[in-house]
């Protein structure tokens, strides 16, 4: 059987609904058994757990075979990997599909991607057989213009001319379901990536192709974004956090493109025009 974390999330629910599809055995673990209503399936067990409870963890991942162990961004989340990790360990767990991020490293720039680049190297000393998923920039992400989209026909990031390697969820989804269900991935850091690399100029362009009218980006500074994130009542350490990690992005490292999707996942990564058709609703409603 194989243990889901994170399946309320954006990308963690498309890896559950993907694994329904194959018939594999799945268990969810939630805190909060009403967010995960929509998952339910013949084939999935919702047990509630958390990760700051590792007595919840190991009624969770008894009779695990495989993990997917997906964090969110908290200021404990080196803590609550490793109470998961060790909790994995006494139970027998064999392998485990980690969920980092692009930039993964001890002496990362941004907290996040260096408490990843920390549970990475926890998990790798385990003895327990890793997976590390290193997805970037979603193209999923830009939802959260939706709204301004819609009002006023603009979306604002501070990526400059920037060309990003924006992905589809969807992909990065199946590139763990494959590391989930075949032999084969142990040891690998997989870079789930789109078919090209993008500006925020080319995005707007397609989007407008997409919703019929036109979208334009705008370009602002890191520290004017940032006050924005904080305007939205994120803390300031996150909102840091996503101004270094949007740094990072607006890097050559962003811009790489890699053929993960299509040698892992055995499958065309999705385009942003194809993604932007399949969304088009959401960008066009008030």
């Amino acid at each position: 059987m194989i243990l889901i974390t994170g399946a309320t999330g954006t990308t963690g629910r498309e890896v559950a609904k993907q694994l329904a599809t194959t018939g594999t055995k799945t268990r969810i673990m939630v805190r909060d058994r009403s967010k995960a209503g929509d998952i339910a399936n013949p084939n999935v067990e919702i047990v509630t757990g958390d990760f700051d409870q590792p007595e919840t963890l190991n009624t969770a991942l008894q009779g695990i075979e495989k993990a997917f162990l997906l964090p969110a961004n908290t200021l404990n989340q080196v803590e609550q990997e490793r109470n998961f990790i060790e909790a994995a360990k006494r139970a027998g767990v064999k392998h485990i599909v980690k969920y980092s991020a692009r930039g993964a490293d001890l002496n990362a720039a941004a907290n996040i991607t260096r408490w990843h680049g920390q549970t990475e190297k926890l998990l790798e000393e385990s003895s327990i057989a890793y997976t590390h998923l290193r997805p970037i920039f979603f193209m999923q992400n830009l939802l959260g213009f939706a709204q301004s989209i819609a009002a006023d026909g603009t979306f604002a990031l501070p990526l400059g001319s920037a060309k990003v390697a924006i992905t589809d969820v969807r992909d990065i989804a199946a590139v763990a379901v494959a590391a989930l269900t075949e032999p084969g991935h142990e040891g690998k850091i997989y870079l789930p990536t789109g078919p090209e690399a993008l500006s925020m100029d080319e995005i707007a362009e397609k989007l407008s192709t997409a919703i019929g009218r036109p979208v334009r980006y705008i370009n602002v500074e890191s520290e004017a974004f940032k006050q924005g994130l904080i305007d939205l009542r994120l803390p300031e350490w996150y909102a840091d956090d996503l101004v270094k990690l949007n740094a990072y992005n607006a890097s050559p490292e962003g811009a790489v493109v890699t053929d993960v999707v299509a040698t892992v996942a055995q499958k065309q990564p999705i385009t942003f025009d194809q993604f932007a058709k399949d969304y088009a609703v959401a960008f066009k409603a008030a």
